[in-house]
Parts: structure tokens; C-alpha cells; sequence
């Protein structure tokens, strides 16, 4: 099971957007193959060992990179792309996450991202990479 840390920028919506991803969890029967959790990203860090990976809404950008140079990211990190932020659909989050977590085992590059998409905020995808 993959373990998903959601870090948004806190309150009502970013609890909000976590129980309508577990319930998309329920409705398409994953379940036994991924999890996720929300936390503001400052105590995100702080249990990120939990977790495969954390997953940042894009307005995070500068503080996960913040994050990384201070050495203070000790799992894999992905920045949303905005569009896919605004849909927030499991099934296509899960599916970048499964390559996502190869990339980085292979490149150890953090903020893990796929190819041509170093700058996330220029992203305009809604679905998943490969899709």
C-alpha cells in the first residue's frame, strides 16, 4: 500500500479536499492500495517517515524547495501541477504517485517530478503523466 501525506495550506478546505479523496478511495475500490492523510506542511515534515511519499498543493512551491535545501525532506516530494490541484482526482494522483516513487528511487531527485516538468506551476495537465 502507498501511503499518501496530502500538504495543503491548512483549514477547512485542505481537510475537506483529504475526506473527499479517501471517499474516491471507497468508490473505486482502492482501498488495499493507497491511503491518504492531510497535515500543514511544516508538521508534514516533521512525520514524513510515516509516509511514501508527500504530496504539496502547488502554492507550497517555495517552501518545499526551502524544505530540501535545508535538508529537512526525508521522503519523496511532489508538487501538484495547478490544474490537477483543482480536479483533485485520486485515481489520476494515484497513478502519477506509482511512477513518481520509481523516478525517485532511480534519481533521488527532490522534489521528484517527471520529465519536462521541473517548474510545476507551468504544468497544465489535469490527468496523470502517462495518461
Amino acid at each position: 500500500m502507498i501511503k499518501i501525506l496530502l500538504c495543503c495550506g491548512g483549514g477547512f478546505s485542505s481537510s475537506y479536499i483529504t475526506e473527499k479523496l479517501k471517499k474516491q478511495i471507497l468508490a473505486n475500490g482502492l482501498e488495499k492500495e493507497v491511503s491518504i492523510e492531510y497535515s500543514p506542511f511544516s508538521l508534514g515534515l516533521k512525520s514524513a517517515s510515516n509516509y511514501d511519499i508527500m504530496v504539496c498543493c502547488p502554492h507550497l512551491n517555495i517552501s518545499v524547495k526551502q524544505a530540501i535545501k535545508d535538508n529537512r525532506a526525508t521522503i519523496p516530494i511532489y508538487i501538484l501541477p495547478p490544474r490537477m490541484y483543482g480536479l483533485m482526482d485520486i485515481k489520476e494522483i494515484y497513478h502519477d504517485v506509482k511512477d513518481l516513487l520509481i523516478i525517485h528511487e532511480t534519481t533521488r531527485i527532490n522534489p521528484v517530478h517527471f520529465a519536462g516538468e521541473e517548474n510545476p506551476l507551468r504544468i497544465t495537465r489535469t490527468k496523470a503523466y502517462n495518461r
